[in-house]
């Protein structure tokens, strides 16, 4: 039997820490930065958690890692995941960590668009097409606060938050094209290791190319490479998949929208970032919007 299970107690709560998880690793990013560029920090963690994949992987009778039509979509896949990282980690010297947790996360709106024009089975519904309406009102208003009268501030702010929905773009991009190559019977280790191993080399040469390569081992840095190794790029993701593989993915997906919460709510408390009124209510129209994509199946029952 490969039958997916309904959520239970231990799932909703792994769900939670995950989500967690995920919101935080911004805002340790901006944390960490004046020692180790956000850069930096993402290129080592990359690497890092491709090693530690790597026993994994050989363990998978199903990886396929150096079969030749895989690995074209694997560089593909290595390339964009880098983009998004290298455009989330610019986007952090300029925005805030909240902000940036936000816009990444309209990516499943890029990827019900691009996937509308290429799967028929994923054609969008006219209640959906609404979704993507709030979603994209909810962007609109996330920016209002950039115009004539803005100061400086608020005009790197808005340099930023172009960047981190930037960033989402390129997940959406990610995520479109694993979903449309040989990647999508792939091992999701494999997966993984090409997003891993492909973005270190990427951006550890970025980060040493524009001079953002410098690292100062304080606590606050080891132990922010520790989290991003350790729980982000590995355990969490491994944790992930144990659950789609068990559980029915449209129940997680409900979970998911509460990672950009978390990531508001660690900005505020850990960071001391402020949160303008016009980018609550973009992000709760933002987050409607998503909600209406992705679970329209739920929505509807």
């Amino acid at each position: 039997m490969d039958e997916r299970k309904a959520l239970d107690a231990t799932a909703s709560g792994l769900m939670i820490v995950l989500c967690m998880i995920w919101g935080l690793q911004q805002v340790i990013l901006k944390m960490a930065a004046p020692d180790i560029s956000p850069l930096m920090q993402i290129a080592l963690r990359s690497g890092l958690a491709a090693v530690l994949l790597l026993p994994l992987l050989y363990l998978d009778k199903a990886s396929q890692l150096f079969n030749r039509q895989n690995l074209k979509a694997g560089a593909l896949v290595a390339f964009l995941f880098s983009l998004e990282f290298f455009l989330l980690a610019q986007a952090l010297q300029w925005t805030s960590a909240s902000h940036a947790v936000v816009l990444l996360y309209t990516a499943p709106i890029f990827v019900a668009l691009g996937l509308h024009w290429k799967l028929p089975s994923e054609r969008l519904s006219v209640l959906q097409w609404g979704g993507i309406a709030i979603a994209f009102l909810g962007i609109v208003v996330t920016f209002m606060r950039a115009n004539q009268g803005a100061t400086q501030l608020e005009q790197q702010m808005l340099w930023g938050d172009l960047l981190a929905l930037a960033a989402s773009i390129a997940w959406a991009a990610t995520t479109i094209t694993v979903r449309l190559s040989s990647l999508a019977q792939a091992a999701v280790t494999q997966t993984l290791f090409y997003q891993l191993a492909g973005s270190f080399v990427l951006l550890f040469g970025l980060a040493i190319f524009l001079g953002q390569a410098t690292i100062h081992f304080t606590p606050l840095v080891i132990g922010s490479l520790a989290f991003h190794t350790l729980i982000v790029s590995f355990a969490s993701f491994l944790a992930w998949f144990w659950l789609l593989r068990n559980y029915l993915a449209s129940r997680l997906g409900v979970f998911s929208f509460l990672t950009p919460l978390f990531g508001m709510a660690f900005g505020v408390w850990l960071l001391g970032e402020k949160i303008e009124l016009n980018f609550v209510i973009g992000s709760a129209l933002v987050l409607l919007g998503i909600v209406v994509v992705s679970l329209q199946g739920w929505l509807r029952k």
